[in-house]
């Protein structure tokens, strides 16, 4: 009788040692491109309804100051994760930075000529003789070059007026410019929710597409913890598939954070958001990069941003930890 019990206390000894590592979270941190906005709606969410914890993970969520910024912070270990753009995290890996993307995410960039529906720039020709908002060393700038070649533009008969990137909108909408160049998901909403009729022509359509935001982390943390990386990956994807199907409940979930967003703008960069996860040549997994989207990334970034690589694109983006 004795030793019945005595094998009990044991089992039950060892179910609770085991119930309480399996609770043990591993603490992550992810670092957002921007501030709190639609693209970062799904981090929170999936937060909210448990499906990082479920992995095992204890999400910590921190606004960004730029894709820039943040590669670097990732690349020195001060966040597990971070949200860039794929130019960012190809430029700074390049330079001998230890880091890569693990989730194409956006595979449509949202970089668009935005202006005000009465200006009538519908194609990159529309260009020619309009004055256009460009902040210093963007980008949008470099690329529109692409954009010029792959339409017969003459980029010189284009006038970019140099301007801080807050300033962009109100020389729109005070019109000092004609339009500027930023994104479908972001300047567009703050001129539409200024009560003026905004218009966006997307390099997407016209030839400039690259790969749009990713999810890095360090070459570290993929030699160290795989196993991490596959888990939040996983939670990551089931995050944003959840947020397809409940975009408004997902809004909501970013609304606890952060109380003074506006919901109907946020909702609306959202959809935006999700427009973006596919491109023709990615239809169909959540985080799933293309090679041919890759490779017309690094083409362009060669062309026009100075990239100095000969390396193919998966020594930048792996999709070996997606479901």
């Amino acid at each position: 009788m004795r030793t019945s019990r005595w094998i009990a206390l044991c089992a039950a000894a060892i179910a609770l040692a085991a119930s309480s590592l399996s609770s043990a979270q591993d603490k992550v941190s992810l670092r957002l491109n921007w501030y709190l906005g639609g693209l970062h709606v799904p981090f929170y969410y999936g937060k909210d309804k448990g499906y990082y914890s479920a992995e095992g993970i204890d999400l910590t969520i921190n606004e960004g100051r730029g894709s820039a910024n943040t590669v670097q912070v990732v690349a020195a270990g001060s966040d597990t994760f971070g949200l860039a753009d794929s130019s960012s995290v190809i430029l700074t890996a390049s330079k001998g930075a230890d880091i890569k993307s693990v989730m194409s995410l956006l595979n449509t960039t949202g970089y668009s000529v935005v202006s005000l529906a009465e200006a009538n720039i519908k194609t990159p020709k529309d260009l020619e003789g309009k004055k256009v908002a460009v902040t210093p060393g963007d980008p949008l700038g470099q690329l529109l070059q692409a954009l010029c070649k792959a339409n017969g533009v003459d980029c010189n008969k284009i006038n970019l007026v140099q301007v801080d990137p807050a300033a962009k909108v109100v020389t729109v909408l005070e019109k000092k410019a004609d339009a500027l160049l930023g994104g479908v998901d972001d300047q567009y909403f703050l001129i539409k929710y200024k009560g003026a009729n905004p218009a966006a022509m997307r390099y997407a359509d016209f030839g400039g597409n690259i790969v749009g935001m990713t999810i890095l982390t360090s070459g570290e943390t993929l030699k160290k913890n795989p196993d991490l990386v596959k888990r939040f990956v996983r939670a990551t994807v089931k995050s944003w598939e959840d947020a397809k199907k409940n975009p408004g409940a997902a809004v909501d979930a970013a609304l606890k954070a952060k109380p003074d967003l506006n919901r109907q703008s946020t909702l609306d960069q959202l959809m935006v958001d999700i427009d973006l996860l596919d491109s023709k040549n990615s239809k169909g997994r959540i985080g799933w990069g293309a090679q041919a989207d890759w490779d017309q990334t690094l083409a362009l970034l060669r062309n026009y941003r100075d990239l100095q690589t000969d390396k193919t694109w998966t020594t930048f983006h792996t999709n070996e930890f997606l479901p």
